[in-house]
């Protein structure tokens, strides 16, 4: 247990007590920590530390895709003064072996606690904007937490790596309104759960009803780590810039923008609404069941000190008013519940509608997905005649001059590019998203299931449907979206880029190696 006055930690915390946990997100600033915008972060993180009521620091990394002071800067002054940290490690702008080396240094320093993202796409940057990296995922970057906690084998015959002590954790974004986003991104969350991830934090949002679901999807599931509920304290710019959709996943409706015009007009800008909401979303949360808050915000130190001050004086039935009132939802919204009249939220009985949908899905697929299909199934699927056949061919190519394996190489690109603008990375995913490919139509590159940035259905980068919510509907008309993210987490080899796919999936270099390699 911990001493008197020394805050325990986060691990032992969400893990071994039932309090009730509180969390504020730190966004760190431009330039060095000992310029005007640094010292003011790190005076109030100094502040926040001081607090016996705030659990932990959570510091951003590089938030909104631009360059930032790195998190690890303003963590080593609070790890000093015995503050619980976490740190936001992100994929959009390191590699796997730039994420690998930073993860050792962390554990170096004593940072623990992670959370891992795959990140905003990179809107800015020196002498132009910067490209994403996205070389890993979360997934796949919860995945290497695992590892390293698990203590990697030896390489090239040297010695095996000690382990690691992370405590990672993991973000979902249930507040979107298609069924097509909605879906994909449950199936997300229970994938990184099973990588590791040790505890949940939800994206911003204001609907009680979707906060309420997401318990109940998790305790219909089986999901079992704990979750806070991320409270961002608005002001009527952060209101007018969520509802313009300035920020990827998060949105603001427009019954709520409404609500924040009319208290932005009053003589205090609507700050003792904005914080009065913030605290009623706090009482929510704790009445739902979530294991704490994530509080979040451009703020100063008096208004979390205000927000938590009014929600501990609720009454211990007051977050059902609240809940009822805070329901900001978009119109037509999927939820996965019934709704539950007396509560106003979610009951534990699945959509009726949605069930009724997956009963009549239709089978209209589009020719040429059916064509892929059905030359995937005969052709590329490992333990087929065709499979063999193929195998057998390449094997032969293998012997053979380079001019001929050129040929065939320039024959599967042009039908690749045709059909699926093929970018010719030698590592294929297209039959685990629906033969649709995630190197030039998804802006990530994501291969397992969508980050949380879409809006309507669209990608964050781009108007272009999210490829992760078309697989969904194509999965759907044959009964197998729910397995849509069933398999083991793809890592893209870089190594294979501007290889034939086909020749490294029938020789077994691909992702898919250990499958081929056990069939015949």
């Amino acid at each position: 247990m911990p001493l008197p006055g020394i805050k325990p930690t986060w691990s032992h915390l969400l893990t071994q007590t039932g309090e009730f946990a509180t969390c504020v997100e730190l966004v760190t600033s431009r330039g060095t920590i000992t310029e005007r915008s640094g010292r003011r972060v790190l005076e109030l993180a100094r502040l926040l530390a001081q607090d016996p009521r705030i659990d932990a620091l959570s510091i951003t990394d590089n938030p909104g895709g631009n360059a930032m002071l790195s998190a690890d800067t303003l963590g080593t002054d609070l790890l000093a003064r015995g503050q619980e940290v976490i740190i936001h490690l992100s994929c959009k702008d390191w590699n796997r072996n730039a994420l690998q080396s930073h993860a050792w240094k962390l554990a170096s320093e004593g940072f623990n606690n992670v959370l891992a993202l795959s990140g905003d796409f990179p809107t800015g940057g020196y002498h132009g904007q910067a490209s994403g990296v996205f070389d890993l995922d979360s997934v796949g970057l919860l995945r290497l937490f695992a590892d390293l906690n698990a203590g990697l084998p030896p390489a090239a015959g040297g010695q095996g790596m000690g382990r690691t002590r992370f405590f990672p954790g993991a973000v979902v974004s249930n507040f979107k309104r298609h069924e097509r986003e909605v879906m994909p991104q449950y199936f997300k969350l229970a994938k990184k759960v099973e990588h590791g991830a040790s505890f949940i934090i939800t994206q911003v949002g204001y609907d009680a009803r979707k906060q309420d679901e997401l318990l109940k999807y998790m305790a219909w599931r089986d999901l079992k780590v704990p979750v806070l509920a991320n409270v961002y304290v608005l002001s009527l710019g952060a209101a007018r810039f969520f509802h313009a959709g300035q920020i990827p996943g998060v949105v603001v409706s427009d019954e709520l923008l409404a609500l924040a015009e009319k208290a932005g007009a009053s003589a205090d800008r609507g700050r003792a609404f904005f914080l009065e909401l913030a605290a009623r979303q706090c009482a929510v949360a704790r009445g739902l069941g979530y294991r704490g808050v994530y509080l979040g915000g451009h703020l100063k130190y008096e208004d979390y000190d205000r927000v938590l001050e009014l929600e501990a004086g609720f009454g211990e039935l007051d977050w059902r008013d609240f809940a009822r009132e805070l329901c900001f939802n978009q119109a037509e919204e999927f939820y996965f519940f019934e709704p539950d009249s007396d509560t106003g939220l979610s009951s534990t009985e699945v959509n009726r509608e949605y069930l009724r949908s997956k009963d009549r899905a239709s089978q209209a697929l589009p020719l040429g997905y059916r064509v892929n299909q059905w030359v995937h199934d005969r052709v590329f699927e490992p333990g087929t005649a065709g499979f063999r056949a193929g195998r057998r061919l390449y094997q032969a190519l293998e012997r053979s001059g380079d001019g001929l394996r050129r040929a065939l190489h320039g024959v599967e690109q042009a039908l690749k590019i045709a059909a699926f603008d093929c970018r010719d990375c030698g590592d294929c995913s297209l039959p685990e998203i629906a033969f649709l490919c995630p190197e030039s139509q998804c802006a990530k590159n994501q291969r397992n299931g969508p980050c949380g940035g879409t809006r309507q259905g669209q990608c964050e980068v781009g108007e272009k449907e999210c490829i992760w919510a078309l697989a969904y509907q194509r999965l759907k008309t044959q009964g197998k979206e729910e397995q849509m993210l069933e398999r083991e987490v793809v890592f893209k080899d870089g190594a294979l880029q501007g290889t034939s796919a086909w020749a490294n999936a029938f020789l077994g270099r691909d992702h898919r190696a250990k499958t081929t390699e056990g069939s015949t």
